[in-house]
């Protein structure tokens, strides 16, 4: 990751803006209550948690990335914004080690699983860490399903030129995220299935109170 990212961190942001879809909408839905913890996994240059900041400046944020070079762009970047970075592997990590945090209010992970061979793992542990009435936030390349076939197929070929792979069955690996968790599921598909926008919303302590009495 770093042989890849030691020089297109430098005008990273500047580039994926034009395709990388979804991440504000994304980023005005989480919501987080006051003082609450949001994690990103796969946080990059810090774009995300930097807009993240800006929305919702009560917040404590955290974010990871397995790239050092990211993180160095993500560190500069985020100067005198108390953002809290890691490095870690994306699919096995311990919060309480990296940031002294156990669970978080929010995790949300913006066009990573595309990338992450063991993106079924990452989902995992993400959705391990939520706190109850928690959040996990996903948002990625959909399966174009309602663009022409030749903007697929050539969307595809570019994408694969940077490692990147749309997970065709995101959604399915996130409903049974969701309905181990007992949690409620949103899909959005966005510009004809071009990204997939997604919402596991973890039932709160009074929640789960309720339903083990039946």
């Amino acid at each position: 990751m770093d042989r890849i990212y030691r020089h297109q961190r430098h005008f990273y942001d500047a580039t994926r803006k034009y395709y990388l879809l979804g991440r504000d909408r994304l980023i005005e839905t989480l919501a987080p209550p006051r003082n609450g913890t949001v994690l990103e996994i796969g946080c990059g240059t810090g774009r995300n948690l930097l807009s993240v900041r800006r929305r919702y400046p009560q917040a404590r944020l955290f974010g990871l990335d397995i790239s050092d070079a990211m993180l160095a762009t993500a560190r500069a970047h985020s100067r005198g914004q108390d953002i809290a970075y890691a490095k870690a592997d994306a699919a096995a990590f311990d919060p309480q080690q990296l940031f002294g945090v156990e669970k978080f209010d929010r995790v949300f992970i913006s066009y990573a699983l595309s990338m992450i061979p063991p993106w079924q793992d990452v989902l995992a542990q993400a959705s391990s860490m939520l706190a109850p009435g928690g959040e996990l936030h996903v948002v990625d390349f959909g399966q174009q399903e309602r663009l022409p076939r030749l903007f697929r197929s050539t969307l595809r070929t570019w994408l694969s030129w940077f490692h990147v792979t749309p997970r065709a069955d995101l959604r399915e690996r996130l409903e049974d995220v969701a309905r181990a968790q007992g949690a409620a599921l949103q899909f959005t598909a966005l510009k004809g299935g071009y990204a997939w926008l997604f919402a596991v919303r973890n039932p709160g302590l009074s929640e789960r109170a309720n339903s083990s009495l039946f």
